[in-house]
């Protein structure tokens, strides 16, 4: 295995929690796993560490970057803010081929929802946020936008797994958000991103909330800021 599929699989087992946040990370162990050379093992440690994935301690090694009561704090306190701000940029800035990945992505959630695929459901989550934030193409916003979707995927996977009869349909709500959001980024409408924005906020953290319940800032209000 090369370094970049590497890096894709850890990628991908931290974000739909087959790596739980806080587990070791044994560079003996993966070497032997993965069969790669400790150094660009390293190599693909290092990158994950300095996009939020991982947290690389001297003398204890790499683990999974934690979840804890302040980081959920933060981000719930934190996340609409971005959200709308990236949103507003996208509608802006989005070019053509942006759109059309964007589109893949919607078209991959919506598969894996109908199968009740709960990781593939999170992976293809993230990438439709994640291309907003190339869309968005903001160096200022960029870093802490992608480190907000780390924790974002990895929340959302406790929900995904709980498929009542109204998580059902208020995945399929989020769904619909995201076919208007991409409705909204192909007519530049960014004030209009911004209400999808909040709108898709409002029902993400109703949903989180099965996961914890801090307090965050009213959305109604960031939104009138940004």
């Amino acid at each position: 295995m090369n370094k970049d599929q590497l890096y894709a699989d850890l990628r991908k087992q931290i974000l739909t929690l087959v790596l739980e946040p806080g587990s070791a990370l044994d560079e003996h162990s993966l070497s032997e796993k993965y069969e790669i050379s400790r150094t660009p093992l390293r190599e693909v440690l290092r990158k994950l560490a300095g996009e939020g994935y991982v947290e690389i301690v001297s003398n204890r090694g790499a683990s999974v970057s934690s979840m804890s009561h302040r980081v959920l704090r933060d981000f719930f306190i934190t996340a609409p803010m971005l959200y709308a701000a990236v949103g507003r940029l996208a509608a802006q800035n989005a070019r053509p081929q942006q759109i059309e990945s964007m589109k893949m992505a919607q078209w991959h959630f919506r598969e894996a929802s109908e199968k009740s695929d709960a990781e593939e459901m999170v992976y293809w989550n993230d990438r439709f946020h994640s291309v907003m934030g190339d869309m968005a193409d903001n160096p200022y916003l960029t870093p802490s936008y992608n480190r907000l979707l780390i924790d974002h995927a990895r929340i959302s996977q406790t929900f995904y797994r709980l498929r009542n009869k109204e998580m059902a349909e208020r995945v399929d709500t989020a769904a619909d958000h995201h076919d208007k959001m991409i409705e909204a980024i192909e007519n530049g409408e960014s004030q209009h991103m911004v209400d999808l924005i909040v709108l898709h906020w409002e029902l993400s953290h109703e949903l989180m909330e099965y996961f914890v319940r801090p307090d965050p800032l009213p959305v109604t209000e960031i939104a009138s800021q940004i």
